[in-house]
């Protein structure tokens, strides 16, 4: 069933809704912030931080950056499916993105589980805490953000006819959030030192 919805907006309605835009960027400030310190940090500590930087899998890095950049070309494919009112479509494509984000948060554990195994904590050393800090505040965003994708998925199984585009939108820019910051975190944390 196709039914085109009207999705004209203005500059004072963005895609999700004026609120979600305002967390948005109050996240990426706020995960802004803790990067610099830790590209200030790490030109104070220069060899501790290239040393440490060494003892991370970047492989892990690269794949989790792929699993993310995937996952949100499919959420961005399923807004445009609901604004085309085929949601059966879009629910196959939310159900891609879904995945895409269990992919990030399994090769995730992984490398938390070499690191904990390992001894490298929160409190191993500076490069590390940062380390620990910032990924598992993403990680957090990435679990609230599934958690957002799940039930946008059960809604739209449940009642196809009521499609609440805004609520969708809300949860794809949230999502599209979390790949944002992962791609300013990738390169600080696993190319930079």
């Amino acid at each position: 069933m196709e039914k085109e919805v009207n999705t004209t907006k203005n500059i004072y309605y963005p895609p999700g809704g004026i609120l979600m835009w305002i967390l948005i960027f109050l996240e990426l400030i706020t995960f802004g912030m803790a990067m610099v310190a830790m590209l200030y940090q790490g030109k104070q500590e220069a060899i501790l931080f290239h040393e440490s930087k060494t003892l991370l899998n970047t492989f892990y890095g690269f794949i989790n950056t792929l699993f993310l950049l995937t996952s949100g070309y499919f959420m961005a494919i399923a807004v445009q499916q609901i604004k085309q009112g085929r949601i059966e479509k879009t629910i196959n494509y939310l159900k891609l993105t879904i995945v895409f984000g269990g992919l990030f948060l399994l090769i995730k554990s992984i490398e938390y589980y070499t690191k904990i195994t390992a001894g490298i904590g929160i409190d191993y050393n500076t490069f590390f805490t940062y380390y620990w800090l910032l990924t598992l505040f993403h990680v957090i965003h990435v679990l609230v953000g599934l958690v957002i994708l799940l039930v946008s998925y059960f809604r739209l199984k449940k009642y196809k006819d009521d499609v609440n585009i805004d609520d969708f939108e809300a949860g794809a820019a949230f999502w599209h959030m979390c790949d944002l910051i992962w791609l300013l975190l990738f390169p600080v944390i696993y190319l930079i030192f």
